[in-house]
């Protein structure tokens, strides 16, 4: 039986999503999790691989039972696992998809949001899950700045350096900046994204309302190739992956069978 699970989770005591030797991770903790549950390992493949400090708010994995495990109910999984994991992972739902699902290969969409605490003193409630960033951000002038980046690039200037991927052609589907009192909001939604993309794009949009680069620097920025040429890579604290998208397909459980 394979389980497609919705997840969230604050990163901020974790290494990533993905298994590592120098740290614990959101994965770890899940096998763990759902062995406790199944009685058995189970192998758990997620849909991305978050770093060290990212949060969650949508992230999807899917879990893989033998056949004679135990038979739970889907709606009822992530109830269980829920049991076995610490307060700062939940599975949200749970639900059953088709034995050639992937939950990474399969996405059709994926959406992040960066937030920004943009107030002079710093509030310790958000130490960890917002970047504090004391001068006055021009929201304006960094969606001006957006909309250059909003469609399909070579995005190789917004890679982070010694990167090994060697396609980084992505599509952006939407960029823009939000401000609600104190809080600024960057929402990028595309097809994939490459190592440290997001927070790249979001340290070239302060960059340009900090004057250093702008607007119509932008398109320079993406011929060129270099990451020099782009904005700093802004830290992890603000990064939240807040949807993410599969096609539907005629299923019962709505998924589209891999082709």
């Amino acid at each position: 039986m394979k389980y497609l699970l919705t997840i969230s989770y604050d990163g901020r005591r974790y290494c990533g999503y993905q298994v590592q030797k120098n740290g614990v991770s959101i994965q770890e903790m899940l096998c763990k999790a759902a062995e406790a549950v199944f009685g058995r390992p189970c192998p758990i493949t997620g849909c991305s691989r978050t770093d060290s400090g990212v949060h969650a708010l949508d992230f999807k994995a899917t879990l893989e039972t033998g056949d004679d495990s135990p038979r739970i109910p889907a709606d009822k999984v992530a109830v269980a696992m829920n049991c076995h994991l610490p307060e700062d992972i939940a599975v949200q739902s749970s639900c059953v998809v088709p034995e050639g699902f992937h939950p990474r290969y399969d996405v059709k969409e994926k959406e992040y949001q960066y937030r920004i605490h943009n107030v002079p003193t710093r509030d310790p409630f958000l130490a960890g899950r917002a970047y504090h960033y004391p001068r006055k951000l021009d929201e304006n002038e960094m969606n001006r700045a957006a909309e250059w980046l909003v469609g399909t690039h070579d995005f190789a200037a917004f890679m982070a350096s010694g990167s090994d991927v060697t396609d980084t052609v992505r599509t952006i589907y939407s960029l823009g900046v939000v401000r609600e009192g104190d809080m600024i909001t960057v929402t990028v939604s595309g097809n994939g994204f490459l190592y440290n993309m997001v927070r790249i794009l979001t340290g070239t949009l302060i960059a340009v309302s900090e004057g250093k680069l702008t607007a119509e620097d932008i398109p320079a920025v993406i011929a060129s190739k270099d990451r020099s040429r782009a904005g700093i890579t802004v830290p992890a604290c603000g990064l939240y992956l807040t949807r993410v998208t599969y096609e539907k397909g005629d299923s019962d459980d709505g998924f589209r069978e891999k082709e």
